[in-house]
């Protein structure tokens, strides 16, 4: 994101101008690295009890020696808070306080985007239990999706409010692997969602998180998947669901929360953009989620 790059020149330039020179700099730097080397020692631990599962007589003895070390240096800094050393801590309470908010928030979203949604698989027994049967118009219709386990915003709202489902129908979701690249091979997994015949199908794609994620690009491994959703370039659509986020009096987060929360969700990156989809074949669908 470009703004990123005119935001850290800001910030150094503001650094540059508040400190005027290096020594006084130096002050911030010895709290930001010794408060580094601290939560990296207590990251480590968490890993090594949690992750790697290591009991607890082998992990206190030496969390606790390290963690004095680290103590001790930043205890040394704080003798420095006035002359410089509050900089780091207030990026730190800064950062801190809006990746927690972002976490919280994105929770409570999750939690009624999914009650809007409804599961997948019952919302697809639906469709062929309707009488009469829901009408199919032409063209191929890819519904960019979060998971298997809900439908899709977009396609909802099509069936319920334009009572209609394109003749083929993919439902594509994307999954970021946590390893740098996945192999073509392994790049999708289909599922007919237990009906061969409906011509609906479902997609997940796999991207490391080197990969560059291009939707696009995929169709010609989906068609090599011998999927019963022919995919024709030419009248082919992407679907995508965007939400509308309005500060309520939904509990689960404070209002001032709410405020950061629906600021900073405002600056997270184009969907269509993102997955380089071509403008004039994208169809975004809105729905609203009050905090």
């Amino acid at each position: 994101m470009p703004w990123i790059n005119w935001l850290l020149l800001v910030a150094v330039l503001t650094l540059v101008l508040t400190f005027r020179s290096s020594a006084a700099l130096a002050y911030a730097f010895g709290m930001a690295v010794t408060g580094t080397i601290t939560i990296t020692t207590l990251l480590f631990f968490y890993v090594v009890r949690y992750q790697w599962r290591r009991p607890w007589w082998i992990v206190a003895p030496g969390a606790a020696f390290l963690l004095t070390v680290d103590l001790l240096f930043f205890a040394a800094n704080l003798t420095k808070l006035v002359s410089g050393a509050w900089l780091p801590l207030l990026i730190a309470i800064v950062a801190f306080t809006v990746m927690t908010t972002w976490q919280k928030g994105r929770e409570l979203v999750t939690r009624q985007r999914q009650r809007a949604e409804g599961q997948l698989q019952p919302f697809v027994d639906q469709l062929h239990a309707m009488k009469p049967p829901l009408r199919r118009v032409p063209g191929t219709a890819v519904f960019l999706n979060r998971g298997k386990a809900t439908a899709s915003l977009a396609m909802r709202a099509n069936v319920e409010h334009n009572q209609v489902l394109h003749k083929h129908v993919l439902i594509l979701a994307i999954e970021t692997m946590p390893v740098p690249h996945v192999p073509a091979a392994e790049r999708i997994a289909v599922d007919d969602l237990g009906y061969r015949d409906d011509r609906i199908v479902h997609v997940t794609a796999r991207f490391g998180y080197m990969d560059q994620q291009n939707v696009p690009g995929l169709l010609p491994l989906i068609r090599q998947a011998d999927i019963e959703t022919p995919l024709d370039d030419d009248k082919l659509s992407y679907f995508l669901s965007r939400i509308e986020l309005v500060r309520g009096n939904a509990p689960g987060m404070s209002r001032w929360r709410k405020h950061l929360f629906v600021a900073t969700s405002r600056i997270t990156a184009d969907a269509a953009e993102y997955f380089q989809l071509s403008p004039d074949r994208t169809v975004v669908m809105g729905s609203r989620i009050e905090l």
